[in-house]
């Protein structure tokens, strides 16, 4: 039986706005971080470690519920996470897999953190190198998705869907494909976290302030002049 064009559409606007609810409020509780991060940073030399600890484990629960809720609605849809309609095309200019490539990290920490160690800078040089390898390995996996997108049996199946179990073969396909992508987007978030879980690790906790403070800043700035651009 076919689905319900209407009814999945109303189904997809509701999984939309409940997102974007969620980011509303997920946005002003990151501006809310990004002043602690700024102030606790300027008195850094005066808070005990176990404090800067907090908070650094605090923002990053902060960014692991953003990626909970992104999973949510990637497993309703996973095409509506690459198209994210709450997000401007300028953020969407700096989008890989869906999200920001894992490899900004180290950017940040480069031009963040200036008192690295020698063995941290050997550490982050190790990482970001197995980083990028993983990096490869997943756009050649979503690169032959998208090509299998444009072959058969799919693109036959598309131009013959006159007949209803014709039409039920693409509809299969097309759960297929969006299965694939699903894996393909949830792998890279998981080297998204697991990088910055990385990288936190081997920094200072006040190394860290500025990093997340970078990162947070980076995010914030991206978003505020998607927002102008869009005017």
């Amino acid at each position: 039986m076919s689905r319900d064009p209407r009814g999945t559409a109303e189904r997809t606007n509701r999984n939309v706005r409940a997102f974007e609810d969620f980011l509303q409020g997920w946005l002003v509780r990151q501006e809310h971080y990004l002043e602690e991060l700024r102030s606790t940073l300027a008195t850094c030399h005066e808070s005990k470690e176990e404090d800067l600890r907090d908070l650094i484990t605090r923002v990053l629960a902060h960014y692991q519920e953003y990626f909970e809720e992104k999973s949510r609605i990637a497993n309703y849809d996973v095409f509506l996470v690459f198209s994210s309609p709450w997000c401007s095309s300028f953020e969407r200019s700096f989008f890989w897999i869906a999200g920001v490539k894992p490899n900004l990290a180290f950017r940040l920490v480069s031009n963040s953190v200036e008192d690295l160690s020698g063995d941290q800078v050997e550490r982050m040089k190790r990482l970001k190198a197995e980083t990028m390898v993983e990096e490869r390995e997943l756009g050649d996996e979503l690169a032959r998705i998208q090509e299998s997108v444009a072959a058969p049996p799919i693109l036959e199946l598309a131009r013959r869907m006159a007949r209803a179990e014709e039409c039920a073969q693409v509809e299969s396909a097309m759960e297929a494909l969006k299965m694939d992508m699903g894996v393909v987007v949830a792998n890279a978030d998981m080297l998204r976290t697991r990088t910055a879980a990385r990288v936190t690790d081997i920094l200072t906790p006040v190394q860290n302030l500025k990093f997340l403070t970078a990162l947070t800043e980076f995010q914030i700035k991206v978003r505020v002049v998607g927002s102008l651009l869009n005017r």
